[in-house]
């Protein structure tokens, strides 16, 4: 049976705990991607959307579970960064 991962109350425990521990030894099935802004947001935009495009935004981004401006910067990066089909 693996073991349970403990709960890391800081950055510098947790820090800690990888480094020391074998993650091997750790169920780690139920854990989940997470992906980290770093990059300062130093610029801000208005956008008018329909009151029905806006509230299908919200809906997927509950079900990503993410603030729905991350949703809409996510879904704005991932358009940029696409290879284009020409």
């Amino acid at each position: 049976m693996k073991k349970k991962l403990p709960r890391l109350p800081t950055d510098k425990a947790a820090e800690d705990f990888v480094a020391t521990a074998d993650l091997t030894d750790y169920d780690l099935s139920r854990m989940t991607p997470m992906r980290f802004e770093f990059q300062p947001k130093d610029r801000s935009i208005t956008m008018r959307l329909s009151e029905s495009l806006f509230a299908a935004i919200r809906e997927e981004a509950d079900r990503s579970g993410m603030p729905y401006q991350r949703f809409i910067r996510k879904a704005l990066e991932e358009a940029v960064h696409q290879p284009s089909g020409t």
